[in-house]
């Protein structure tokens, strides 16, 4: 069994206006100024507590739940008004439709979103059914700790040295490194090629044409 883990904001969603708009109404709030676009899109990957505690000012961070809370309440509102959505990147469904037709390959998501708010992704794009697990930051430390790809690899019965995580944050990347898998960056999300190279990804891929032959090369390579 070869296990393919993908992260979801960022990777298979461009979520950067929503999320910087529901950073914006949870911080105005607070009476905080609301952190730059850059310093919102550098933590996404990160569960929610995590991300609002490098956002919060030092002084604040007694507020830092709260302010999860009302990121939540925002996002949510967000999602229900038809100005603003969550679309799939060009190419992303017929990648992983593709994926999930290759023989004794096992598909998952590991993601800083809730489980709530990764089903509600899901349902709407028709793609609950191909995915063998979800991990999400509702049950697992933020990344990059590696616990939740390892989750995922247990739950999915694979192995690590026949995973490949992909995302777009340096967060994906090292915790793909610290779970013995090997990690794809994507160009398209939310940090550098640079950082992602730093990071130690094994490759960075700038299309889902391009993931796609990748990750069908891998998975030929672990059929020799």
């Amino acid at each position: 069994m070869k296990l393919i883990v993908f992260d979801c904001d960022g990777t298979l969603v461009d979520s950067q206006h929503m999320i910087v708009a529901a950073m914006e109404h949870a911080f105005a709030g607070f009476a905080l100024p609301p952190p730059g676009r850059g310093e919102v899109l550098s933590v996404v990957g990160l569960s929610l507590e995590e991300a609002v505690g490098r956002l919060a000012p030092a002084d604040r961070r007694n507020d830092v739940p709260a302010l999860a809370e009302a990121y939540k309440q925002a996002f949510g509102e967000l999602r229900r008004d038809k100005a603003h959505a969550e679309p799939l990147y060009p190419g992303i469904r017929e990648t992983l439709l593709a994926l999930a037709d290759e023989p004794d390959v096992v598909l998952g998501v590991a993601t800083g979103k809730s489980r709530r708010g990764l089903a509600a992704v899901l349902e709407r794009e028709g793609l609950t059914g191909i995915f063998a697990t979800l991990q999400t930051a509702d049950t697992h430390p933020s990344k990059p700790d590696p616990a939740m790809l390892l989750a995922a690899i247990g739950e999915a019965g694979a192995e690590a040295h026949r995973t490949m995580m992909i995302g777009d944050t340096t967060y994906d990347i090292e915790m793909a490194i610290g779970a013995g898998t090997r990690g794809i960056g994507v160009a398209w999300g939310y940090h550098s090629v640079a950082d992602l190279e730093a990071a130690g990804a094994h490759s960075i891929v700038d299309d889902s044409q391009r993931l796609q032959d990748h990750l069908r090369r891998f998975l030929q390579d672990l059929d020799r």
